[in-house]
């Protein structure tokens, strides 16, 4: 199966103070195919968060290509690159970001409406995937009327209903107690299913990395798989 997304030889490295650099991805390599849900792990401050920026075009890699369904991401003009932003990667983030005015469906359609989108198709749009999520009670509800749950799970439907090609999601239950948590993984668990999209994550929990169908870990700005030793067999 083709990759929805593909990293080729992804480095990014940053000029520190004292004039030295400081590589946080040594040319890494990830492809991910759709419907796969990858889950990728590390210490703080490994480069977890930096890999996300790079694949979901919001930050600009030192080095290397990203590929999205084909087309070298960080080669687009600054205006294509929003567009396919907006378009075709869905964003989940520890914090959800809803804005506190909108209600939760009105939050849920604001990516259509700022891609050209009627109002009247994506408010429909935001109601059938905050249905589908199990929030259709809430579709009137603004932020400050829901549960920590329930506004990450506004975000996820936010995330979706553009229909991406790939879901990034930063510590998406970072945030929240351990009952929420848990319905966040179980909801993380499925989405590619229900949505045909390709989900990569990165987090410190065990349980969500768990559900992935791949795990990886970030070790020297390198991807291993989780269970691959980091260093030499014990004597």
């Amino acid at each position: 199966m083709s990759a929805v997304l593909e990293a080729t030889g992804l480095a990014k490295v940053y000029h520190g103070e004292d004039g030295g650099d400081i590589e946080v991805l040594s040319g890494l390599d990830l492809a991910v195919t759709r419907g796969e849900f990858v889950a990728i792990t590390g210490a703080s401050g490994v480069g977890k968060s930096t890999l996300l920026h790079c694949l979901g075009a919001l930050d600009r890699p030192t080095r290397g290509i990203v590929r999205l369904d084909g087309t070298d991401i960080h080669q687009l003009p600054v205006e294509a690159q929003s567009a396919l932003r907006n378009r075709r990667i869905g964003f989940v983030f520890q914090f959800h970001h809803l804005l506190r005015e909108f209600s939760a469906v009105e939050n849920v359609a604001m990516p259509l409406l700022i891609a050209g989108t009627s109002e009247r198709e994506a408010l429909a749009r935001a109601e059938r995937a905050l249905m589908s999520l199990g929030l259709g009670a809430r579709l009137t509800h603004r932020p400050s009327k829901l549960s920590g749950g329930e506004q990450q799970r506004v975000a996820v439907a936010r995330a979706v209903v553009i229909e991406p090609s790939i879901i990034l999601a930063d510590e998406p239950s970072g945030n929240l107690d351990a009952h929420n948590a848990e319905r966040l993984h179980e909801l993380f668990a499925t989405l590619g299913a229900q949505f045909g999209t390709a989900v990569v994550t990165v987090t410190h929990n065990p349980d969500l990395a768990g559900r992935a169908h791949r795990r990886l870990s970030m070790v020297d700005g390198l991807l291993i798989p989780a269970d691959q030793p980091t260093g030499p067999p014990a004597d």
